[in-house]
């Protein structure tokens, strides 16, 4: 009867941490929320820098909408920000809304093309058929 209780008390914590994503709570973590790209240092624009920068930490927080929005107006201060691209296809994708992150990540690769956390991630290569 002991081990019963024992084991009912184990399957009990499996099941919670298979639905809340570990002791910390919340959903499980994506994949996506540690390929967010930080805007490079030396950016000229740093209104465009702030806002992706802003973007990526609610990126990594699940905040999928929230960032999305922080890296549409990155690219409306900066078009040519990459990782802005790059990480609001990430953003779009979490949400299901596969063409237009796919739409983001051929931008990235456009204008950052030697960038391999852009052209070789996994995500980007699913959406481009690579």
């Amino acid at each position: 009867m002991k081990h019963t209780h024992l084991l009912l008390g184990v399957l009990a914590v499996c099941f919670l941490l298979s639905c809340y994503g570990g002791p910390s709570g919340g959903p499980p973590a994506s994949p996506a929320v540690n390929m967010a790209l930080n805007a490079p240092k030396d950016f000229a624009n740093k209104d465009a820098a702030t806002q992706n920068d802003e973007g990526v930490g609610h990126l990594q927080q699940g905040h999928w909408a929230a960032s999305a929005e922080y890296f549409q107006k990155a690219i409306a201060a900066a078009p040519n920000l990459a990782e802005a691209h790059f990480n609001l296809g990430l953003a779009l994708d979490e949400m299901g809304k596969h063409p237009e992150a796919t739409e983001e990540f051929k931008k990235a690769k456009e204008l950052a093309p030697s960038n391999p956390k852009i052209s070789e991630n996994d995500i980007v290569k699913k959406h481009l058929g690579m």
